[in-house]
């Protein structure tokens, strides 16, 4: 299985915790041309009344709902949810004093533990493509909604970092990173269609943004926390460090095409 939907892999090294995500996190903060935030935009894009109830599949470290506490109306009733318990820990954590304002589950997107019609919302960010069996998932997301219910879905379009996996390649095409290029199998794309026998009104939009890195390091943490323990060693790291340094140096950045957005749909009414 693909180290993308291989939920060993990711419960063991990817996202056992939020350390790795952060790494990611962190070079987008400090190097996205479009300051408004991402997280700042994804909650701009909620249109839910002032009560009703929120379902957060693959939570993460909840970046978006602590950015976002203050704009939070007090009739949501919101539960976060991670198939990793050390996501979930730091979730908790990054919330501080505002998690009481929360409900916490551990849930397996492709079996989610609620009654039919429970919720208003449900959000799934960047999650999709980790999910094998899609199909369940979404069918499990249009079961927990209510009729008239909105799903957001957050992920990326084909050409989303596509400057840095070129670097990564021109030092590593043959060798241990070689899955670094694996097709994501959800994207903006192609998104819609996998949704479309659960969902109507597929909307999709995308955030206006790019980066232009002009520090190494935190390039290079992007690149290896996307592989822990299983990617780059030795030459290979020193390679690819001096190649960044090298772009740097002639062109005064490097510049990469972030290409993130959201699909918004309705649950199909019976």
């Amino acid at each position: 299985m693909a180290r993308l939907s291989d939920p060993k892999y990711l419960l063991s090294e990817q996202y056992k915790d939020a350390a790795n995500l952060d790494a990611r996190i962190a070079l987008h903060a400090r190097f996205s041309v479009n300051k408004g935030g991402w997280h700042p935009w994804v909650f701009d894009q909620f249109d839910l009344p002032w009560e009703c109830r929120i379902l957060e599949l693959g939570c993460g470290p909840c970046h978006l709902w602590a950015e976002n506490f203050h704009r939070i109306p007090e009739g949501w009733d919101i539960t976060l949810s991670d198939f990793s318990p050390g996501m979930l820990e730091d979730a908790r954590h990054n919330l501080g004093e505002e998690q009481v304002r929360f409900r916490f589950a551990l849930v397996d997107a492709q079996a989610v533990p609620y009654q039919d019609e429970t919720f208003d919302a449900v959000s799934a960010n960047h999650m999709l493509y980790h999910v094998p069996d899609r199909r369940k998932a979404l069918s499990e997301m249009q079961r927990v909604l209510k009729p008239g219910g909105r799903f957001y879905a957050t992920t990326v379009g084909r050409n989303h970092l596509r400057q840095l996996h070129e670097l990564v390649f021109r030092v590593d095409s043959e060798g241990e990173m070689k899955w670094w290029h694996e097709e994501i199998p959800f994207t903006l794309e192609s998104g819609a269609e996998q949704m479309a026998p659960w969902f109507s009104e597929v909307e999709v939009r995308r955030y206006d943004d790019d980066l232009v890195v002009t520090e190494v390091e935190l390039l290079l943490a992007y690149v290896l926390s996307s592989r822990r323990g299983a990617g780059l060693t030795g030459d290979g790291r020193a390679a690819l460090r001096a190649l960044l340094e090298q772009e740097i140096a002639a062109n005064g950045a490097i510049r990469i095409t972030k290409d993130s957005g959201l699909f918004v749909a309705v649950r199909c009414k019976e």
